[in-house]
């Protein structure tokens, strides 16, 4: 499978974080992407940058070393209501949103409200991806977050730090493997992310690639193959798809 892009990364904007954007961008380039996108966290976790940081974003060049370059935010999911940590008037500047759960920000504890979180979210339309859903400290209902994630035309994130070996979120594996059958059944489009926190890692998706290859997972559903079929889930206008 050949990665067009990735879109879930972060910057020393973020806190904890170590490269700066120029040094994300051309890793981003020497690997080939067509399209880097960053995501730097929003601004209830612990760490990281005011809602200024995200409403300047007019100043960064949006083509750069060959590539395009789009700036979002990885928002955090709050409550079980599917609250974010930026007004409208920040996410509409926006040319995307990420939105994960994160235990330092996230006050829901059940199945039902972690699951309600995730359905709410998707509900927003300045919202295209869930992040990383496949933390077993918050027990979701994959089933009925893929049915809603295809309903609403948004994208599930398949998260390559939450695959490695050195990752934290609990039982990653084998909840994707759960969430990627049911991706399978309803025909839910999904998205390959590193969640790189370092340009090393940037375009670093083979955990991800394994897993997939594993569950003979259908290519056809996989967004990262092409920057038009990312264009249909990403608000028009923001990046040139041909």
């Amino acid at each position: 499978m050949n990665d067009k892009f990735d879109l879930h990364t972060h910057t020393l904007a973020s806190g904890h974080a170590y490269s700066t954007l120029a040094e994300m961008i051309q890793a981003a380039a020497s690997k080939g992407l067509e399209l880097y996108g960053c995501t730097d966290h929003a601004p209830a976790m612990p760490g990281t940058l005011g809602s200024f940081y995200f409403q300047n974003f007019k100043v960064i060049p949006r083509k750069l070393h060959g590539i395009q370059i789009i700036m979002g935010a990885e928002l955090n999911i709050l409550d079980p209501t599917g609250k974010v940590d930026l007004p409208e008037s920040t996410l509409a500047r926006l040319d995307y949103g990420i939105a994960s759960i994160h235990p330092p920000c996230y006050s829901g504890k059940t199945m039902q409200e972690n699951t309600s979180a995730y359905l709410k979210a998707l509900e927003n339309p300045f919202i295209q991806i869930i992040g990383h859903p496949d933390d077993g400290r918050f027990p979701t209902d994959y089933e009925t977050l893929a049915a809603a994630a295809a309903q609403h035309h948004k994208l599930l994130e398949v998260n390559n730090s939450s695959l490695s070996p050195r990752g934290f979120r609990a039982n990653a594996r084998q909840n994707y493997q759960t969430l990627l059958e049911y991706c399978r059944k309803y025909k839910t489009h999904i998205i390959l992310d590193s969640d790189a926190h370092i340009c090393f890692d940037v375009g670093n998706h083979s955990y991800v690639h394994q897993l997939l290859e594993e569950m003979d997972f259908p290519e056809d559903l996989v967004v990262n193959t092409s920057l038009k079929k990312l264009a249909e889930f990403l608000p028009e206008g923001i990046f040139d798809p041909e």
